[in-house]
């Protein structure tokens, strides 16, 4: 009898210490503070403005966003990209929003938001190579961010490439201009920028053929509805009210350097 009454008592025990860590929603809200986790090496999402020496970018202020729909202080969390899920999942922090590409290898692990930002992922290459299409690439050195989903796309498409890892975007650019990489695939924005660093001393080329189309969303942790209903609601009240455009105009579209065109709207991410 009181081995029963100890299982049944372990039982409660541990459904309420469910229960207590299952109301993500409730705890920022309590707590007043919204913890996100960003890169800040990834212009134009996350990067130190030179002037104030803040952490300004898309990403920057999708957290800032967050933190305004659910009424809290925000909290930025510099992270690594390999470091982003484990953070999450470790309850370092709320939410991820940095670069974080939909996978479904991913949302074993994780739930995703609706999706924030798509754009396309191509590979910088020097211009004296000659490459000009990804089947060139075909047993060729390429660089990439450690961690990122990029690895899976060209090991996919190129399956005989050789992948090199870089902890950032500008230590696999410099692999690139020193001849250690044959090519490095990352975001278009980014390369684009690169190419635009690279023309005086080593001139760039872009292939045009993307390696793959990225959804990014906001990383949550699973088995928190109540958190992620508020951050989709709070997603999808951006769209309506014109801020989620604002953004974007600011930092990607006609008020940035890059002028690219917005052809995504916030919704859920189809697998």
């Amino acid at each position: 009898m009181s081995r029963i009454l100890g299982l049944f008592l372990a039982s409660v025990c541990l459904s309420s210490a469910v229960s207590a860590h299952a109301d993500e929603l409730s705890d920022v809200r309590q707590r007043g503070t919204l913890i996100c986790a960003t890169l800040g090496t990834a212009p134009p999402f996350s990067f130190q403005d030179a002037k104030s020496r803040e952490t300004v970018g898309y990403d920057v202020d999708m957290c800032h966003a967050l933190a305004d729909a659910l009424k809290v202080k925000l909290e930025l969390k510099l992270v690594s990209v390999d470091a982003r899920i484990p953070e999450l999942l470790q309850g370092r922090v709320d939410v991820v929003a940095a670069n974080l590409g939909y996978t479904k290898q991913r949302a074993q692990q994780i739930d995703f938001s609706y999706g924030y930002f798509a754009g396309p992922s191509k590979l910088l290459v020097r211009k004296d190579s000659g490459l000009t299409t990804l089947d060139q690439l075909a047993g060729k050195r390429i660089a990439i961010v450690k961690g990122s989903s990029a690895e899976q796309a060209i090991k996919r498409l190129i399956p005989s490439a050789n992948i090199v890892s870089y902890p950032d975007p500008t230590s696999g650019f410099l692999a690139v201009l020193q001849g250690k990489t044959d090519a490095l695939c990352a975001s278009e924005l980014a390369v684009l920028k690169m190419q635009r660093q690279g023309a005086a001393s080593t001139p760039l080329s872009i292939i045009d053929k993307p390696v793959f189309v990225e959804s990014w969303g906001i990383g949550l942790r699973k088995g928190e509805p109540a958190f992620e209903k508020a951050v989709n609601d709070a997603l999808a009240g951006m769209e309506t009210s014109g801020r989620a455009n604002a953004i974007f105009q600011t930092w990607l579209g006609a008020n940035s350097e890059y002028k690219v065109q917005r052809n995504f709207r916030f919704e859920p991410i189809r697998d």
